[in-house]
């Protein structure tokens, strides 16, 4: 076969993959922008009257009743998702999309507290010392 149509039949099978992946990547990119939530969310400071609707969201997360500050993340409806502020973990309705807000709660919390987060003290171990 001569090189000239090698190098052809080449080409060409390397412009139909680069279509396909070209496809391929269009229809995801499609699919992520119409998956996008497109609710308002309001980032905030919880307040002595989210207590009851914290203790709710806290319960669906399977988490221990919520103690201290929080920053929130509200939907038009209510509460999806919150940070305590004192170093504990976010948690979010299970029902909802909220992965989206995690990030931005980080954010939010590192911006209020100013990246110091106060952490419940660790227990020291102390260990045996033995005598020979």
């Amino acid at each position: 076969m001569h090189p000239f149509l090698i190098n052809e039949v080449l080409f060409a099978d390397l412009a139909r993959d680069r279509e396909r992946h070209m496809e391929k990547m269009r229809r995801v990119r499609e699919a992520s922008v119409r998956a996008a939530p497109r609710d308002d969310v309001t980032l905030r400071l919880s307040r002595v009257d989210d207590d009851e609707a914290l203790r709710r969201l806290a319960q669906l997360a399977t988490r221990r009743a919520p103690s201290g500050s929080h920053v929130v993340a509200e939907i038009e409806d209510g509460i999806v998702a919150a940070l305590p502020l004192n170093g504990g973990q976010a948690y979010s309705d299970p029902f909802r999309r909220s992965a989206h807000l995690l990030p931005l709660l980080e954010l939010r919390a590192r911006q209020i507290t100013g990246g110091m987060t106060t952490r419940p003290p660790r227990r020291r171990r102390l260990g045996v010392l033995r005598w020979s």
